[in-house]
Order: C-alpha cells, then sequence, then structure tokens
C-alpha cells in the first residue's frame, strides 16, 4: 500500500469521527429548547423563597 493511499484512509477516517462527534455533541435548534432553557436561566436568577431575606 503507498504512504499516499494510507494518508488518505487516514484523512477520511479523522474527517467521519469528527463530524460524527460534531453531529452528537451539537446545540439543539428547535424552539422548545431555546424555551427550556430561557426557563431554565430565569429560574437560576430568581430569589429562593425558602431563605429568609436579610437586610
Amino acid at each position: 500500500m503507498s504512504p499516499i493511499v494510507f494518508l488518505l484512509i487516514a484523512l477520511v477516517v479523522s474527517v467521519g469521527g469528527s463530524l460524527l462527534l460534531w453531529l452528537r455533541h451539537r446545540d439543539p435548534t428547535t424552539l422548545d429548547h431555546g424555551i427550556d432553557e430561557f426557563q431554565r436561566e430565569m429560574r437560576a436568577l430568581a430569589p429562593d423563597r425558602d431563605k429568609p431575606h436579610r437586610g
């Protein structure tokens, strides 16, 4: 096997693996996901109702 063929095979495997990882770990783009993420951030910023207010 020539070195060029070996490098092409390695390149194809590398690009294919990178594409697969990118597809599996990309952020969801649905409208519901955006709404859920916004609500999660609002809950994180909201003051806790269980803790007494000091001030």
